[in-house]
């Protein structure tokens, strides 16, 4: 499970560098914590060393990285919304779904998990 202070460290830096226009300072605090996140959220490993060697591919690294973190939260808050909305109607494969189309296209592995869980929970008695 991804650390909470990590994936807030990268949206804050990502705010600093992409929204604010900070440079990227790529101090090893910043490698480390963009190479952690970057597996966090199933980013090649080799992807992750080419990027870091260079200002403008770290900063393309650190806005996918916060984007998947941003886009994987949403799709995991609107797939939980509509499957619990669907459940309490009724609709078991409605609420099923909703979840399975989140996972064919999410690939967060820890929205993943989340998402497999609540699938997993509908199917028990």
């Amino acid at each position: 499970m991804p650390e909470h202070r990590t994936w807030h460290a990268i949206r804050e830096l990502n705010r600093r560098v992409n929204d604010l226009g900070e440079p990227l300072a790529l101090t090893d605090e910043i490698r480390a914590l963009l190479r952690d996140t970057a597996s966090d959220v199933a980013i090649a490993p080799d992807t992750v060393v080419l990027a870091l060697q260079g200002n403008a591919s770290a900063t393309e690294l650190l806005r996918e990285v916060a984007k998947r973190i941003r886009e994987g939260s949403w799709r995991l808050s609107r797939a939980l919304t509509e499957a619990n909305k669907r459940q309490e109607a009724g609709d078991m494969d409605g609420a099923r779904a909703a979840l399975m189309e989140l996972l064919v296209v999410e690939v967060v592995p820890f929205y993943r998990e989340l998402a497999q869980v609540q699938l997993d929970a509908l199917d028990e008695p």
